[in-house]
């Protein structure tokens, strides 16, 4: 007897011990290594970067600020001059600060009276494009999730670790393209949900059930796979865009290199090409939404289907009416039931896809503005897609309802709300 229960203590004991290394296991592959990098904040501002400064001042502080106003005035007149040629000086300071929501730092060195920097400014589009000209956002595509896939060594990764080619799309700004990007940042669990086998999976249930978690309505995929000729030789890339669940072919070309140094710069412009080739298909068509992964509501499914078995039963009795005699009056009233339990039923609750502002000066406001939005009735998911500490962040959000109802849903938890059409701005 002794013997048995020690026995069932030993077994017990192994048991605890391979689910406390399950645990583990599982923790580490969410806790590990930085896998994900945060997307830049891409709404519909104008952005111009690359702007050299060197500018003294009495102190570092007053330097800094002289800096600043200089790239301001150099940004607006590279903005003048791509947008509508020519020089756009004439503006005080005081009116490019009123136009200006955000300042970049590329690099910069400080010294005790002297600031020289590589600066982007970001203009707000609103105020900007009224001086401008430009009336107002073009056309895009509905959301598509970006899957940007590495391949060296023959080992594929997505957000497995970090890569210089999801660090590539993280900085990219999406604002000027006509692809509306939906771009995980690959933290947290969504290294578990989002991997480099992703894309050979063809069950649409599966896929639908991604698409909903991060707000999209289809799914693209940039590949790049590396080449190496020797250690620290140049360094060959191929990019492939796919588009679908069926990762169906867009396009293919390949960059290369002398070095590993020159990486970051090649992902860079690979990135603005693989973006070329979505924006190619997307005019020539091709960029179609698959019916298949349009997220179905339960209860309208259910709907359907009782409406189709009513008239199903009505040909039914119709048929064996034919044959023998029927009571009209019972018939009447029957029909007459059918349809009024059909015109009551309620109207399909149909879910939008909307886009929320706010602002986020430290990631604790990131968090809590995340938190207030899910916690709204009718708010499927929510999720920040462009991330700007210090600035305006953007939430993708999934909402069972109409602009109206949203905007309504936060006022009444005590949001300022703003904005117009599915672009909706909050703050406190």
């Amino acid at each position: 007897m002794i013997e048995r229960f020690t026995h069932l203590k030993l077994y017990a004991g192994v048991i605890l011990l391979l689910a406390l290394v399950s645990s583990a296991i599982v923790y580490a592959q969410i806790e590990g290594a930085p896998r994900g990098v945060l997307p830049i904040a891409s709404n519909g501002d104008f952005e111009v970067s690359g702007i050299e400064v060197d500018v003294e001042g009495v102190n570092a502080f007053e330097a800094r600020s002289k800096g600043w106003q200089l790239a301001q005035r150099k940004g607006w007149q590279k903005l003048w001059a791509r947008t509508r040629g020519g020089n756009g000086g004439g503006l005080s300071d005081s009116s490019l600060d009123s136009m200006v929501s955000s300042i970049v730092i590329e690099e910069e060195q400080i010294g005790p009276k002297r600031y020289v920097a590589k600066l982007g400014v970001i203009f707000d589009r609103a105020r900007a494009g009224q001086i401008l000209g430009v009336k107002g956002i073009k056309r895009r595509s509905a959301p598509l999730l970006i899957l940007p896939i590495t391949i060296s060594g023959g080992a594929p990764a997505l957000y497995e670790r970090r890569t210089e080619w999801q660090k590539a799309w993280a900085r990219y700004k999406t604002s000027d393209s006509s692809i509306d990007y939906v771009r995980p940042s690959g933290s947290g669990a969504e290294s578990l949900l989002l991997n480099a086998g992703q894309i050979s999976r063809r069950s649409r249930s599966w896929w639908r059930v991604i698409l909903d978690e991060f707000g999209a309505a289809d799914i693209v995929s940039a590949t790049a796979r590396f080449e190496r000729s020797y250690p620290g030789g140049p360094v060959t890339a191929h990019y492939t865009a796919r588009y679908g669940p069926d990762n169906a072919f867009i396009g293919r070309f390949s960059l290369k290199v002398s070095n590993k140094n020159g990486v970051p710069a090649m992902m860079d412009a690979a990135v603005k090409r693989m973006d070329g080739l979505f924006e190619n298909a997307l005019a020539a068509g091709r960029l179609r939404l698959d019916k298949s992964l349009i997220l179905e509501d339960p209860e309208l499914i259910e709907e359907v289907e009782a409406i189709a078995e009513t008239e199903k039963n009505e040909e039914k009795s119709e048929e064996s009416a034919a044959e023998t005699p029927r009571n009209t009056a019972n018939e009447a009233e029957s029909n007459e039931q059918a349809s009024e339990t059909i015109e009551a039923a309620p109207p399909p609750v149909v879910t939008q896809t909307f886009s929320i502002q706010f602002a986020t000066p430290d990631v604790a406001a990131v968090d809590a503005g995340e938190g207030a939005v899910r916690a709204i009735s009718g708010v499927k998911s929510a999720s920040t897609t462009s991330l700007a500490l210090g600035g305006t962040s953007v939430m993708r959000v999934s909402y069972a309802g109409d602009a109206a109802a949203l905007r309504a849903a936060l006022s009444a938890s005590g949001w300022r709300v703003g904005g117009a059409g599915n672009t909706i701005t909050i703050s406190r």
